[in-house]
């Protein structure tokens, strides 16, 4: 068992943070004259939480990453959702990526910085997709990166890091990550929160905990902020950099020194969560999307007619995810102060010949009759999968992506064109917007809620025009969920 203990979440305040309009200058200087395209490669929707008004690209062709290149946004997404795949598959992929990305620099002839947008609680393919990104980037472009740089604070979801040990918030408590859900995580589970340890547990003692550079809050906040660039030009060897954050103003600085190395010529690949995206980008604050941005009159139906808004149906909520906080938001959900038909998807009808694609119409109709009502519908899954005995893992593991198919299918059989869609769970949001709503390029609108992005739905979509909202698994209290709906759901004169 580790030694790390929970902390009362004072500790955040006891260690202050920096002066806000200092951090944001010693930024401001170092950004001057920054001019690499930046890529992030999402392992699932849910890393465009803290970014508005750039492009989400929902496959990785050649020619989606020229296009992002070639915009005048100085960053764009690419939704890999790897966070879905076998070792294997995510091999393949990154290797794809990676040979295409440096194809698109030559050709446009600008720089580029990759970001892996990872999970702010330590959950994906580390180091898996960094290693084969760094010698991808090696081969095609003849160098191999000087260093991997893990930043995992994510404020909005209360995940914060203190002397390389990665605490998530939880009702008053800092808890080291290794000791919350997440960290039991079937696929992707892990037993140390010290970053370093981590990555050694991670790599298999390919790299270890004493070799990483460490960048400490004390680092950030000193009064010689030389010190987090020096340590990162000590980088070389694809060396491991762990990076401490509490507050916004801790990641201002860090990328100022970052953007100082990158200015002496050292080379990095990030994995972050979704703090750094937002800084690198210099993307600015916006305040939270109300209805009125999301809901507007004029709304056109499945059919193409115009309507006005109070006749746009109701809205759809499809819940995928099976974390705690995830259920907990459903239940709170039952209190919303508008009309709401909670519909349960019965993942065991899996077990029959053709159980699934039934349940899926039944639920459809279902569905489609309450929204034709003004009611939002509440599709959720059954929390536990009766297998038969003598299932194996993998049988299992089949059973598991054949409902997730269904279930997405449900958004994918709707002729009712929903006043909105929020789909809850990373897997759940990807498979939504790639299969079911067959969005090739969306752009981020910004968040509804802390943490939680909206997308705006290109013209090639099942429904074109549409706020798509991305409820991540983990993020949000008990009332988040609430919240979000009773946003969408309302009519304009019922907010006044």
């Amino acid at each position: 068992m580790e030694k790390y203990r929970q902390i009362d979440a004072k500790a955040l305040e006891d260690r202050g943070r920096p002066d806000g309009a200092a951090a944001r200058r010693i930024f401001q200087a170092e950004y001057t004259g920054f001019s690499k395209k930046i890529i992030v490669l999402d392992d699932d929707p849910t890393g465009t939480q803290t970014v508005h008004d750039v492009s989400v690209y929902t496959d990785w062709s050649y020619e989606s990453i020229l296009e992002g290149f070639c915009e005048d946004r100085n960053m764009f997404f690419l939704l890999t959702n790897s966070r879905s795949f076998s070792e294997e598959k995510t091999k393949q992929v990154h290797r794809e990526i990676g040979e295409r990305i440096v194809r698109a620099s030559r050709e446009t002839k600008k720089d580029f910085l990759v970001i892996s947008r990872g999970d702010s609680t330590l959950r994906g393919h580390y180091p898996l997709e960094m290693e084969v990104l760094g010698e991808a980037l090696k081969e095609y472009d003849g160098r191999m990166p000087d260093g991997e740089i893990l930043c995992p604070f994510f404020k909005e979801g209360g995940r914060y890091t203190i002397d390389s040990v990665h605490y998530v918030q939880e009702k008053g408590k800092l808890i080291p990550a290794a000791q919350t859900e997440f960290a039991g995580d079937a696929t992707f589970g892990y037993s140390h929160s010290e970053l370093g340890e981590y990555v050694e547990e991670k790599s298999r003692g390919r790299k270890k905990s004493q070799d990483c550079i460490r960048i400490t809050l004390d680092m950030l906040r000193g009064p010689d902020l030389e010190v987090p660039s020096e340590k990162l030009l000590e980088a070389g060897g694809f060396s491991t950099v762990l990076v401490d954050a509490v507050c916004y103003e801790d990641v201002e600085i860090f990328c100022a020194a970052l953007l100082k190395a990158l200015k002496a010529g050292k080379r990095f690949l990030i994995r972050s969560a979704a703090a750094v995206p937002k800084v690198l980008g210099n993307i600015a604050d916006k305040p939270l999307l109300g209805r009125e941005e999301l809901i507007k009159p004029g709304s056109v139906t499945a059919g193409g007619t115009i309507t006005d808004a109070a006749s746009v149906p109701g809205g759809i909520v499809l819940a995928g995810s099976h974390v705690k906080k995830t259920t907990v938001q459903l239940e709170r959900l039952r209190e919303a102060d508008c009309p709401l038909s909670f519909l349960e998807f019965n993942v065991n009808t899996c077990f029959q010949e053709e159980g699934l694609s039934a349940e899926a119409d039944r639920i459809t109709d279902r569905a489609s009759e309450e929204m034709k009502k003004g009611n939002t519908a509440v599709v959720y899954t059954s929390r536990e999968l009766f297998a038969p005995a003598g299932y194996s893992k993998e049988e299992l593991l089949k059973a598991s992506v054949r409902i997730s198919d269904a279930v997405t299918s449900v958004i994918q059989k709707l002729t009712v064109r929903p006043r909105f869609i929020i789909a809850k769970g990373g897997i759940t949001s990807s498979d939504v917007a790639v299969k079911a709503l067959a969005i090739k390029k969306a752009v981020v609108m910004g968040q509804i809620q802390p943490g939680i992005p909206v997308w705006m739905t290109g013209s090639e979509s099942k429904f074109p025009g549409m706020p798509y909202v991305i409820f991540p698994g983990n993020v949000g209290g008990e009332d988040t969920l609430k919240k979000v709906v009773e946003t969408l759901s309302r009519d304009s004169e019922e907010q006044q």
